[in-house]
Parts: structure tokens; C-alpha cells; sequence
């Protein structure tokens, strides 16, 4: 299943960043982030628990970039 969220972001090489090491959570099986969009589209693991996923997405995120939020 995937879902698209509205993020912020302020620079593109963050992004990147973030969409590097998001990739690596578990139940993640894709994700992309639009810089130009301020979006991010996420792929889930079927038996995923998607909340404890986006939690924890944006937990890796905030380590990268301190101002990355997920509405």
C-alpha cells in the first residue's frame, strides 16, 4: 500500500538525505521525496504497522534534518 504525505523540507540535498536513510526502515518498500512538492510517497511492507512507520521515518529524519516535518 502506499500513501502520499505532505512534508517540509527546506533544502534539496536534504531531502535526498532523508530519502536515503528512510528507505532503510523496516516496513518501508519505497519511498520518494519531492523537494518541488514538499512530498513524500511511501511504500509499505503489506503487514506493516503504518503509524510506527511514519514515527519512526520521521525519527531518522529529524537526525538528518531538524526541521523535517510530516502533516
Amino acid at each position: 500500500m502506499s500513501k502520499t504525505f505532505k512534508i517540509e523540507v527546506d533544502c534539496a540535498n536534504c531531502a535526498n538525505l532523508v530519502e536515503e536513510a528512510a528507505k532503510k526502515v523496516n516496513g518501508v518498500t519505497d519511498l520518494s521525496i519531492s523537494f518541488m512538492t514538499q512530498k513524500m510517497k511511501v511504500t509499505f511492507d503489506d503487514n506493516a504497522d503504518q503509524e510506527a512507520v511514519i514515527a519512526e521515518i520521521q525519527k531518522v529524519a529529524k537526525k538528518i534534518e531538524p526541521d523535517f516535518e510530516i502533516f
